[in-house]
């Protein structure tokens, strides 16, 4: 081995460190920042090393300059997106990276089979590459389906034709015909159709999905993506791509199942579909039958309460008011009333929404409660103010026969009192009315949640100048 060899595995080395170490920080929100920073660290590390691994191994060769002009423009493209992209629209890049991440490692192991399918495959080299592109096909496929549902390009309700289930088991019976033929004779045109198979399997699961599964789908895409990215890693002999592919597949399983439990389903059921509703029209319950609020009222019981619990949905993020709720919480905290945020691991559309939609508007990480802390502190509130969340507070889920039967959820009706900024009584992806907003402590606000918050800040205000 050489001097430059050993540099590279080294640098290499220190780059799944800098992997596990980034993994590490965002396990809590306080450090989550710093641990994308590190990741993001190791990764332009690994990249930096494979250009300079291939420009030695190779000299003279045009990969380099091609690797490199590649880096760069995705680099771009991944700043300005980072930048452009609204909160609202998070779910729908996160659906789209999951996409690129299956689609590049599929083809990176099918470029290496068919340098290498002129003469024989070994066992280990097959296996992987099927892996690779039929998890990565899935991933991509299904990745963009879910990315048209959050954006509403594709119905977020389950979309269930006939003959589903059957179309599902020949694509899989495809796909393992397919796998078999390769092991026993070497094929890009065989592996083309377990591709095509697997890529129509992967829209196939995800049309019956509706939107109220969207986060555990998400985290799901998201655990495939790392498992292909791992795949292509054994398939080239990386390292390095080996260890951050089973990091993120490792991460996103444990983070499906979190999700899956948090909604009480099964990953199973919710693969099989049919859940939810998506978006749709009005709730069947009256608005005559719920009791209004004025923005002047709410903002007296906020101003005078001691304890206020506010819990954020995705509404909060629809009507981008991230900020004009942390102005309200920071006044009336100014006034000595005690704020927390409540966070239900399923609330908006991808884990992780509201922390995300909150730190952007720099609200102190101490005041996030998640579930099982929080819940025990409602009946001590004075106000909890709802805004823009529906199924995650709904406390139908306590009884059987309904769709969200035994979801935990957030105890918004034990406090003393309940203001639920929504601008409409439309109800949540599980397709059902909220029992909340008939509740006899509840007042609706119904307004634009970014409008409404700014009103409230001033009326506060008003009151207490």
């Amino acid at each position: 081995m050489t001097a430059t060899e050993t540099v590279i595995r080294l640098g290499y080395l220190l780059a799944a460190v800098a992997f596990v170490l980034g993994l590490h920080l965002m396990n809590s929100p306080a450090t989550a920042r710093r641990g994308n920073l590190v990741s993001a660290g190791g990764m332009a590390l690994a990249v930096v090393l494979t250009v300079w691994h291939l420009a030695t191994d190779r000299p003279g060769a045009t990969g380099p300059l091609v690797l490199a002009a590649g880096v760069l423009v995705g680099g771009v493209a991944g700043a300005l997106l980072a930048r452009r992209v609204a909160m609202t629209a998070m779910p729908q890049l996160v659906s789209l990276f999951n996409a690129v991440g299956g689609g590049a490692a599929a083809l990176v192991a099918v470029a290496e089979y068919a340098r290498l399918a002129g003469g024989p495959v070994g066992v280990r080299t097959t296996l992987t590459t099927v892996l690779d592109v039929v998890i990565g096909a899935t991933t991509f496929t299904g990745s963009l389906v879910a990315a048209g549902k959050l954006q509403g390009w594709v119905t977020g309700s389950p979309v269930l034709f006939p003959g589903r289930r059957a179309v599902g088991l020949t694509l899989v019976a495809v796909v393992l015909a397919g796998a078999v033929w390769l092991f026993v004779a070497p094929s890009v045109a065989v592996l083309v159709v377990v591709i095509v198979a697997a890529a129509a399997f992967g829209v196939v699961m995800v049309l019956p999905i509706g939107g109220a599964d969207m986060p555990v789908v998400i985290s799901l895409l998201n655990a495939f993506t790392g498992t292909a990215v791992a795949m292509a890693g054994f398939v080239l002999d990386s390292t390095a791509l080996i260890i951050a592919g089973a990091l993120v597949g490792a991460s996103g399983t444990i983070l499906t199942k979190l999700m899956a439990d948090a909604m009480n389903r099964s990953v199973v059921s919710v693969l099989v579909g049919g859940f939810g509703t998506g978006d749709g029209p009005a709730a069947a319950v009256a608005a005559t039958a719920v009791r209004r609020t004025t923005v002047d009222d709410a903002a007296i019981q906020l101003a005078y309460a001691r304890k206020v619990i506010v819990v954020p949905g995705y509404g909060l993020a629809a009507a981008q008011a991230q900020h004009e709720l942390s102005a309200l919480a920071d006044l009336l905290g100014g006034r000595g009333v005690d704020v927390r945020y409540a966070i239900h691991p399923v609330a908006g559309r991808m884990p992780g929404h509201m922390n995300v939609l909150l730190a952007e508007a720099n609200v102190p990480y101490p005041m996030l409660r998640e579930m099982d802390e929080i819940n025990p502190e409602f009946p001590l509130a004075d106000v909890a103010l709802v805004v823009g969340a529906n199924d995650v507070t709904n406390p139908a889920a306590r009884r059987p026969g309904n769709p969200v039967s035994g979801m935990p959820i957030l105890d918004v009706d034990k406090a003393r009192s309940v203001i639920v900024i929504k601008r409409s009584m439309g109800h949540g992806y599980a397709g059902i009315d909220n029992e909340l907003y008939a509740g006899e402590r509840t007042s609706m606000l119904f307004a634009d949640a970014k409008s409404a918050l700014a009103d409230l800040s001033a009326a506060v205000k008003t009151l207490v100048g």
